[in-house]
């Protein structure tokens, strides 16, 4: 397992985010669980605030492409893919690949970019994948194993590894100390399982994860408390 910054860090010229509990408590998380209308395109304080195609990830397409090198008709899977943006522009630098996304959001699936939305299969539990051993080469998968407890996010780990010939990335939700552990954990709607990076480390080396992952933590988000 090789730890690898796909996303890179939340940009430095804009503005930081905002953690406050006032703004986002129980309440928004419980309606950010739902991930219908108000997570994606409602108030800031229920997830994105409007979720819309703007090509931001087009440069992430480009370095997944580059570091694993994908080819020609490669099968790709990325799982929580939302509205289906990064397969869009993955389709996009090569109209050869052969994308699938799985999404439990029905919502999500309804506004997804319309040339991919037929590529997008809805799924109730992303911990049992309906594909074949081996099936995909390159498995990506963003936020959606913090989302689970820990119990069915070592699930999803082992069907990644499952699915996949070899190539795969995902991304932890994680803290260094207990200021950064409440921090992330105010800001998330949709985390539950927070672990620290040497413990993500030891459950990856538990489960022979041998792809590459990167942590989404205070840092890469620039997040303060206000």
């Amino acid at each position: 397992m090789k730890r690898f910054k796909l996303l890179g860090k939340y940009s430095k010229s804009q503005k930081f985010r905002k953690v406050n509990t006032k703004k986002r408590n129980i309440f928004h998380k419980i309606i950010a669980s739902k991930r219908g209308q108000a997570f994606f395109d409602g108030k800031r304080s229920f997830g994105y605030g409007g979720y819309k195609y703007d090509g931001r990830w087009v440069p992430v397409a480009k370095k997944i492409i580059q570091k694993f090198k994908l080819k020609n008709n490669s099968k790709i899977l990325q799982i929580n893919c939302e509205k289906g943006y990064l397969l869009h522009d993955l389709k996009l630098l090569n109209n050869t690949f052969n994308i699938h996304g799985v999404e439990t959001s029905e919502y999500a699936k309804a506004k997804a970019h319309n040339k991919v939305r037929k590529k997008i299969k809805i799924c109730k539990d992303y911990t049992k994948l309906k594909f074949e051993n081996n099936y995909f080469d390159f498995v990506i998968c963003l936020g959606a194993v913090s989302y689970h407890g820990l119990k069915d996010a070592i699930q999803l780990i082992r069907e990644i590894k499952r699915v996949s010939k070899s190539k795969s990335f995902i991304n932890f939700a994680s803290f260094k100390t207990p200021k950064d552990y409440w921090l992330i954990r105010d800001w998330t709607v949709l985390g539950n399982c927070i672990l620290h990076e040497r413990e993500w480390k030891k459950l990856m080396k538990h489960l022979d994860y041998k792809g590459a992952y990167d942590f989404i933590n205070v840092n890469s988000l620039n997040l303060k408390r206000v």
